[in-house]
Protein backbone atom coordinates (compact mmCIF):
# COMPACT_ATOMS: atom_id res chain seq x y z
CA UNK A 1 0.00 0.00 0.00
CA UNK A 2 2.44 2.39 1.13
CA UNK A 3 4.55 1.41 -1.89
CA UNK A 4 1.26 2.23 -4.16
CA UNK A 5 0.80 6.08 -2.19
CA UNK A 6 4.84 6.52 -3.34
CA UNK A 7 4.46 5.91 -7.08
CA UNK A 8 1.60 8.25 -7.12
CA UNK A 9 2.80 10.62 -5.47
CA UNK A 10 5.85 9.99 -7.70
CA UNK A 11 3.82 11.18 -10.56
CA UNK A 12 3.12 14.47 -9.01
CA UNK A 13 4.12 17.76 -10.23
CA UNK A 14 5.86 20.56 -7.95
CA UNK A 15 5.23 24.27 -9.32
CA UNK A 16 7.76 26.63 -7.99
CA UNK A 17 5.31 29.16 -8.05
CA UNK A 18 5.58 33.00 -8.50
CA UNK A 19 5.83 34.44 -5.33
CA UNK A 20 8.57 34.11 -2.22
CA UNK A 21 7.07 32.92 1.27
CA UNK A 22 7.40 36.66 2.45
CA UNK A 23 6.07 39.66 3.29
CA UNK A 24 6.32 40.84 -0.45
CA UNK A 25 4.88 37.92 -1.55
CA UNK A 26 1.51 38.10 0.56
CA UNK A 27 1.79 41.62 -0.33
CA UNK A 28 2.00 40.86 -4.07
CA UNK A 29 -0.35 37.84 -3.83
CA UNK A 30 -2.81 40.38 -2.29
CA UNK A 31 -2.89 42.20 -5.59
CA UNK A 32 -3.35 39.74 -7.60
CA UNK A 33 -6.36 38.36 -5.85
CA UNK A 34 -7.89 42.14 -5.98
CA UNK A 35 -7.46 41.78 -9.65
CA UNK A 36 -8.84 38.70 -9.77
CA UNK A 37 -11.77 39.77 -8.11
CA UNK A 38 -12.30 42.32 -10.24
CA UNK A 39 -12.21 40.71 -13.38
CA UNK A 40 -14.90 38.47 -12.02
CA UNK A 41 -17.02 41.06 -11.17
CA UNK A 42 -16.52 43.51 -14.47
CA UNK A 43 -16.81 40.26 -16.34
CA UNK A 44 -20.03 38.61 -14.70
CA UNK A 45 -21.98 42.38 -14.69
CA UNK A 46 -21.00 42.95 -18.62
CA UNK A 47 -22.62 39.42 -19.20
CA UNK A 48 -25.49 39.74 -16.87
CA UNK A 49 -26.22 43.63 -18.82
CA UNK A 50 -25.67 41.86 -21.87
CA UNK A 51 -28.47 39.59 -20.95
CA UNK A 52 -30.62 41.78 -19.24
CA UNK A 53 -30.48 44.52 -22.40
CA UNK A 54 -32.40 43.58 -25.53
CA UNK A 55 -30.65 46.48 -26.98
CA UNK A 56 -26.85 44.88 -26.40
CA UNK A 57 -28.77 41.57 -28.02
CA UNK A 58 -26.44 42.26 -31.31
CA UNK A 59 -23.30 40.28 -32.63
CA UNK A 60 -20.81 42.60 -31.28
CA UNK A 61 -22.24 42.18 -27.68
CA UNK A 62 -23.00 38.22 -28.54
CA UNK A 63 -19.17 38.04 -28.88
CA UNK A 64 -18.45 40.16 -25.86
CA UNK A 65 -20.03 37.88 -23.40
CA UNK A 66 -18.35 35.21 -25.09
CA UNK A 67 -14.69 36.98 -24.55
CA UNK A 68 -15.72 37.61 -21.07
CA UNK A 69 -16.68 33.81 -20.23
CA UNK A 70 -13.98 33.04 -21.50
CA UNK A 71 -11.60 35.13 -18.96
CA UNK A 72 -14.08 34.15 -15.65
CA UNK A 73 -12.84 30.61 -17.02
CA UNK A 74 -9.26 31.40 -17.87
CA UNK A 75 -8.09 33.69 -14.61
CA UNK A 76 -10.10 31.09 -12.19
CA UNK A 77 -8.13 28.36 -13.73
CA UNK A 78 -4.79 29.77 -12.68
CA UNK A 79 -5.12 31.57 -9.89
CA UNK A 80 -6.87 29.93 -7.11
CA UNK A 81 -4.54 26.82 -7.33
CA UNK A 82 -1.56 29.54 -7.80
CA UNK A 83 -3.24 31.08 -3.88
CA UNK A 84 -3.68 27.68 -2.46
CA UNK A 85 -0.06 26.42 -2.82
CA UNK A 86 1.17 29.74 -1.76
CA UNK A 87 -0.95 29.58 1.58
CA UNK A 88 -0.82 26.03 2.24
CA UNK A 89 3.25 25.76 1.56
CA UNK A 90 2.24 23.02 -0.44
CA UNK A 91 3.44 23.17 -4.08
CA UNK A 92 2.26 20.29 -5.43
CA UNK A 93 -0.28 19.45 -8.36
CA UNK A 94 -1.70 16.23 -9.31
CA UNK A 95 -0.66 14.61 -12.50
CA UNK A 96 -4.41 14.70 -13.38
CA UNK A 97 -4.57 17.85 -12.19
CA UNK A 98 -1.77 19.41 -13.90
CA UNK A 99 -3.27 17.63 -17.23
CA UNK A 100 -6.83 19.19 -16.90
CA UNK A 101 -5.09 22.66 -16.08
CA UNK A 102 -3.25 22.59 -19.79
CA UNK A 103 -6.24 21.17 -21.59
CA UNK A 104 -8.38 23.93 -20.02
CA UNK A 105 -5.68 26.64 -20.77
CA UNK A 106 -5.18 25.72 -24.32
CA UNK A 107 -9.13 26.08 -24.75
CA UNK A 108 -9.62 29.34 -23.31
CA UNK A 109 -6.74 30.60 -24.81
CA UNK A 110 -6.96 29.58 -28.26
CA UNK A 111 -10.95 30.75 -28.04
CA UNK A 112 -10.25 33.68 -27.03
CA UNK A 113 -7.57 34.65 -29.89
CA UNK A 114 -10.50 33.66 -32.46
CA UNK A 115 -13.13 35.60 -30.66
CA UNK A 116 -10.54 38.62 -30.61
CA UNK A 117 -10.46 38.45 -34.62
CA UNK A 118 -14.17 37.81 -35.36
CA UNK A 119 -14.92 40.83 -32.80
CA UNK A 120 -12.39 43.08 -35.16
CA UNK A 121 -14.07 41.44 -38.24
CA UNK A 122 -17.48 42.48 -36.82
CA UNK A 123 -16.08 45.92 -36.20
CA UNK A 124 -14.50 46.05 -39.30
CA UNK A 125 -18.05 45.24 -41.36
CA UNK A 126 -20.07 47.81 -39.03
CA UNK A 127 -17.87 50.85 -39.40
CA UNK A 128 -17.05 50.12 -43.36
CA UNK A 129 -20.00 47.72 -44.65
CA UNK A 130 -23.28 49.22 -42.14
CA UNK A 131 -25.28 48.31 -44.95
CA UNK A 132 -24.42 44.71 -45.62
CA UNK A 133 -24.18 44.09 -41.63
CA UNK A 134 -27.09 42.15 -41.32
CA UNK A 135 -26.51 39.90 -44.48
CA UNK A 136 -22.75 39.38 -43.21
CA UNK A 137 -23.26 39.05 -39.12
CA UNK A 138 -26.33 37.89 -38.66
CA UNK A 139 -27.46 35.51 -35.70
CA UNK A 140 -27.21 32.24 -37.24
CA UNK A 141 -23.46 33.35 -38.79
CA UNK A 142 -22.45 34.65 -35.18
CA UNK A 143 -23.49 31.24 -33.86
CA UNK A 144 -21.50 29.55 -36.01
CA UNK A 145 -18.72 31.63 -35.54
CA UNK A 146 -18.49 31.04 -31.86
CA UNK A 147 -18.84 27.43 -32.23
CA UNK A 148 -15.84 27.67 -34.33
CA UNK A 149 -13.64 29.48 -32.01
CA UNK A 150 -14.78 27.23 -28.89
CA UNK A 151 -14.52 23.98 -31.24
CA UNK A 152 -10.73 25.16 -32.89
CA UNK A 153 -9.65 25.39 -29.21
CA UNK A 154 -11.20 22.31 -27.76
CA UNK A 155 -9.66 20.57 -30.79
CA UNK A 156 -6.35 21.86 -30.57
CA UNK A 157 -6.39 21.72 -27.03
CA UNK A 158 -6.82 17.92 -26.91
CA UNK A 159 -4.23 17.06 -29.27
CA UNK A 160 -1.29 19.02 -27.41
CA UNK A 161 -2.48 18.07 -23.84
CA UNK A 162 -2.61 14.48 -25.03
CA UNK A 163 1.12 14.70 -26.30
CA UNK A 164 2.77 16.70 -23.20
CA UNK A 165 1.14 14.28 -20.82
CA UNK A 166 2.57 10.82 -22.85
CA UNK A 167 6.13 12.33 -22.45
CA UNK A 168 8.45 10.35 -20.50
CA UNK A 169 9.68 12.65 -17.56
CA UNK A 170 13.16 11.90 -15.95
CA UNK A 171 14.51 12.81 -12.35
CA UNK A 172 12.51 15.66 -10.72
CA UNK A 173 9.05 16.88 -11.55
CA UNK A 174 9.92 20.54 -10.82
CA UNK A 175 7.92 23.00 -12.79
CA UNK A 176 9.59 26.26 -12.90
CA UNK A 177 6.46 28.41 -12.86
CA UNK A 178 3.36 29.09 -11.60
CA UNK A 179 0.75 26.80 -13.61
CA UNK A 180 1.54 24.04 -16.15
CA UNK A 181 2.06 25.73 -19.03
CA UNK A 182 3.30 23.27 -21.88
CA UNK A 183 7.17 25.61 -22.41
CA UNK A 184 7.68 25.05 -19.00
CA UNK A 185 6.75 20.98 -18.84
CA UNK A 186 8.95 20.25 -22.42
CA UNK A 187 12.30 21.45 -20.07
CA UNK A 188 11.11 17.96 -18.16
CA UNK A 189 11.08 15.12 -20.67
CA UNK A 190 14.03 13.53 -20.97
CA UNK A 191 13.69 13.13 -25.24
CA UNK A 192 13.70 15.34 -28.12
CA UNK A 193 11.20 17.11 -27.98
CA UNK A 194 12.41 19.51 -31.23
CA UNK A 195 9.65 18.09 -33.79
CA UNK A 196 6.62 18.31 -31.26
CA UNK A 197 7.96 22.04 -30.73
CA UNK A 198 7.91 22.67 -34.83
CA UNK A 199 3.87 21.59 -33.74
CA UNK A 200 3.44 24.69 -31.59
CA UNK A 201 5.25 26.16 -34.08
CA UNK A 202 2.34 25.75 -36.56
CA UNK A 203 -0.24 25.95 -34.02
CA UNK A 204 0.99 29.83 -33.14
CA UNK A 205 0.69 30.33 -36.63
CA UNK A 206 -2.62 29.29 -36.70
CA UNK A 207 -3.87 30.78 -33.51
CA UNK A 208 -1.56 33.86 -32.92
CA UNK A 209 0.00 35.00 -36.07
CA UNK A 210 -3.20 34.76 -38.44
CA UNK A 211 -6.15 35.99 -36.22
CA UNK A 212 -3.63 38.83 -35.48
CA UNK A 213 -2.98 39.51 -39.03
CA UNK A 214 -6.96 39.95 -39.29
CA UNK A 215 -7.41 41.61 -36.46
CA UNK A 216 -4.65 44.64 -38.05
CA UNK A 217 -6.29 44.59 -41.07
CA UNK A 218 -9.41 45.24 -39.49
CA UNK A 219 -8.43 47.85 -37.66
CA UNK A 220 -6.40 49.46 -40.84
CA UNK A 221 -9.54 49.30 -43.12
CA UNK A 222 -11.58 51.53 -40.21
CA UNK A 223 -8.77 53.54 -38.89
CA UNK A 224 -8.88 54.57 -43.43
CA UNK A 225 -12.53 54.78 -43.43
CA UNK A 226 -12.62 57.08 -40.01
CA UNK A 227 -9.78 59.56 -41.93
CA UNK A 228 -12.58 60.09 -44.63
CA UNK A 229 -15.17 61.31 -42.02
CA UNK A 230 -15.71 64.60 -42.32
CA UNK A 231 -16.22 65.13 -38.40
CA UNK A 232 -13.72 65.89 -35.98
CA UNK A 233 -14.93 64.48 -32.68
CA UNK A 234 -16.14 61.30 -34.65
CA UNK A 235 -12.54 60.87 -35.85
CA UNK A 236 -10.69 61.36 -32.26
CA UNK A 237 -13.86 59.16 -31.10
CA UNK A 238 -12.43 56.12 -33.39
CA UNK A 239 -8.87 56.47 -32.74
CA UNK A 240 -9.69 56.57 -29.08
CA UNK A 241 -11.36 53.29 -29.15
CA UNK A 242 -8.82 51.51 -31.62
CA UNK A 243 -6.16 52.34 -29.85
CA UNK A 244 -7.13 51.14 -26.84
CA UNK A 245 -8.02 48.15 -28.32
CA UNK A 246 -4.78 47.94 -30.38
CA UNK A 247 -3.07 47.85 -27.31
CA UNK A 248 -4.76 45.22 -25.25
CA UNK A 249 -4.34 43.04 -28.56
CA UNK A 250 -0.68 43.78 -28.66
CA UNK A 251 -0.54 43.07 -24.86
CA UNK A 252 -2.07 39.98 -25.73
CA UNK A 253 -0.70 38.80 -28.53
CA UNK A 254 2.37 40.32 -28.42
CA UNK A 255 3.01 38.04 -24.89
CA UNK A 256 1.69 34.61 -26.41
CA UNK A 257 3.71 34.83 -29.39
CA UNK A 258 6.50 35.88 -27.12
CA UNK A 259 6.14 32.49 -25.27
CA UNK A 260 4.96 30.05 -28.00
CA UNK A 261 7.20 31.11 -31.12
CA UNK A 262 10.63 30.64 -29.34
CA UNK A 263 12.43 27.50 -29.02
CA UNK A 264 12.48 25.77 -25.60
CA UNK A 265 16.07 27.30 -25.56
CA UNK A 266 15.66 30.18 -25.25
CA UNK A 267 12.75 30.24 -22.29
CA UNK A 268 13.78 31.51 -18.92
CA UNK A 269 11.65 30.62 -15.82
CA UNK A 270 11.40 34.24 -14.81
CA UNK A 271 10.39 35.79 -18.49
CA UNK A 272 7.93 33.14 -19.09
CA UNK A 273 6.47 33.96 -15.32
CA UNK A 274 6.33 37.90 -15.80
CA UNK A 275 5.31 37.72 -19.78
CA UNK A 276 2.36 34.97 -18.09
CA UNK A 277 0.71 37.18 -15.83
CA UNK A 278 0.22 39.68 -18.31
CA UNK A 279 -2.15 37.01 -20.49
CA UNK A 280 -3.16 34.92 -17.53
CA UNK A 281 -4.46 38.20 -15.09
CA UNK A 282 -4.14 41.79 -16.24
CA UNK A 283 -5.56 41.33 -19.89
CA UNK A 284 -9.02 39.61 -18.34
CA UNK A 285 -9.22 42.54 -16.17
CA UNK A 286 -8.71 45.02 -18.81
CA UNK A 287 -10.87 43.86 -21.51
CA UNK A 288 -14.55 44.31 -19.78
CA UNK A 289 -13.02 47.76 -19.49
CA UNK A 290 -11.28 48.96 -22.22
CA UNK A 291 -14.01 46.42 -24.62
CA UNK A 292 -17.63 47.24 -22.94
CA UNK A 293 -17.50 49.65 -19.63
CA UNK A 294 -15.83 52.20 -21.73
CA UNK A 295 -19.02 52.40 -23.86
CA UNK A 296 -22.02 54.23 -23.80
CA UNK A 297 -24.49 51.29 -24.68
CA UNK A 298 -23.35 49.07 -22.14
CA UNK A 299 -23.22 52.36 -19.71
CA UNK A 300 -26.84 53.30 -20.11
CA UNK A 301 -27.90 49.49 -19.43
CA UNK A 302 -26.00 49.97 -16.36
CA UNK A 303 -27.62 53.11 -15.19
CA UNK A 304 -30.99 51.13 -16.58
CA UNK A 305 -30.43 48.37 -14.06
CA UNK A 306 -29.31 50.09 -11.23
CA UNK A 307 -32.23 52.47 -11.64
CA UNK A 308 -34.96 49.19 -11.91
CA UNK A 309 -33.03 47.94 -8.48
CA UNK A 310 -32.87 51.23 -6.60
CA UNK A 311 -36.25 51.35 -7.54
CA UNK A 312 -37.37 47.95 -6.21
CA UNK A 313 -35.68 48.45 -3.19
CA UNK A 314 -37.89 51.83 -2.68
CA UNK A 315 -40.99 50.05 -3.07
CA UNK A 316 -39.80 47.07 -0.47
CA UNK A 317 -38.77 49.66 2.03
CA UNK A 318 -42.04 51.70 1.56
CA UNK A 319 -44.44 48.49 1.85
CA UNK A 320 -42.29 47.29 4.92
CA UNK A 321 -42.98 50.48 6.56
CA UNK A 322 -46.26 50.77 5.41
CA UNK A 323 -46.77 47.41 7.03
CA UNK A 324 -45.06 48.72 10.34
CA UNK A 325 -47.26 51.49 10.70
CA UNK A 326 -50.60 49.51 10.48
Amino acid sequence: MREEKNQTFARDFILLGLLDPDWFGLLFLTLILIIFMVTIMANTVLIFLIHCDNRLHTPMYFFLRHLSFIDILNISNIVPKMTSNFISGRKSITFAGCGLQIFLYVIFADAECLILAVMSYDRYIAICHPLRYSVFMNQRISVLMATGCWLGGIINSTMHTTYVLLLPFCGTRVIDHFFCEIPAMLKLSCIDTSHYEEGVFVSAVFFLLIPLSIILASYGLILRSVLHMKSMEAQKKAFSTCSSHLAVVAMYYGSAIFTYMRPKSYHTPGQDKVIAISYIILAPMLNPIIYSLRNKDVLGALKKVSGKALSHRNEYFLKIRTNAHR
